[in-house]
């Protein structure tokens, strides 16, 4: 791969991640918030909403279109391709994979199923809301603070000239 192309993915790359670890920032500092103010059925009913919208398009694009990036620009590092920081590229990689897939995978994703299968009126929907809000955003906090560090070692990968 030319080095203008990889140039290239790197910087996607941190945008993907910085855009990513941006959503995520918004639901741990204000949305996930404001449902819990709501009533537990308001908040419940709301955040199953929000489970089966951000299946979009445009979302999947951003979260996994920059998990596929981040695969090709570790190999380029790995494979000498990634310019003079080949290091903090495949660290990015990792932080990106690890601390936004990872995690919603296995921490996330099932709260969201155990959500889903619930009547938000119920009293089990109630229980489960109580211990899901702090559950969720423990696991959200990571999912910001991991895609905006991918976005900085990619950002100084991309932009840190070469030791001479």
């Amino acid at each position: 791969m030319g080095e203008r192309l990889i140039s290239v993915l790197v910087l996607m790359s941190a945008l993907g991640s910085g855009l990513v670890g941006g959503i995520f920032f918004a639901f741990s500092t204000f949305v996930l918030g404001a449902l819990a103010r709501l009533p537990a059925p308001q908040g419940i009913a709301a955040m199953q909403s929000i489970n089966i919208v951000v299946i979009n398009p445009l979302f999947m694009a951003a979260f996994m279109g920059t998990a596929v990036l981040c695969i090709i620009v570790a190999a380029g590092a790995l494979f000498g391709w990634a310019g003079p920081h080949p290091t903090l590229v495949v660290a990015g990689a990792v932080l990106y994979l690890v601390g936004n897939i990872v995690v919603t995978m296995t921490g996330n994703v099932p709260l969201n199923n155990a959500l889903a299968a619930v009547d938000p009126a119920s009293a089990e929907g109630a229980a489960i809301w109580a211990r899901y809000v702090p559950d969720w955003n423990i696991w959200n906090h990571a999912r910001t603070a991991t895609g905006l560090a991918a976005a900085a070692c990619f950002i100084v990968a991309w932009r840190w000239p070469a030791a001479t």
